[in-house]
């Protein structure tokens, strides 16, 4: 994702340095959440994030992001409510 200008990849803590520079008191590793957040946000199911973030398993991005999930029921409900008409 990142390269040195000769093109061979940045070890994670200069990119985590470099980035504490141009973002005082954001860390880096706060762009992971942002991504997961605005993915969720914007629907995307739950199996989809956990492999872009690479979690072993989906349970781990539930437990991590979960609680983002508004009208998750509703949305539910209104998907059986259809089934059944």
């Amino acid at each position: 994702m990142f390269s040195t200008v000769e093109g061979e990849l940045l070890r994670p803590r200069n990119i985590t340095k470099a980035w504490s520079r141009v973002v005082p008191g954001k860390e880096f590793h706060s762009l992971r959440h942002t991504h997961a957040s605005m993915l969720i946000n914007a629907g995307v199911d739950i199996l989809t994030i956990s492999r872009r973030l690479g979690h072993s398993k989906a349970a781990i991005t539930l437990d991590t992001y979960g609680h983002l999930i508004e009208g998750a029921d509703a949305a539910a409900a209104k998907a059986i409510e259809e089934v059944l008409r």
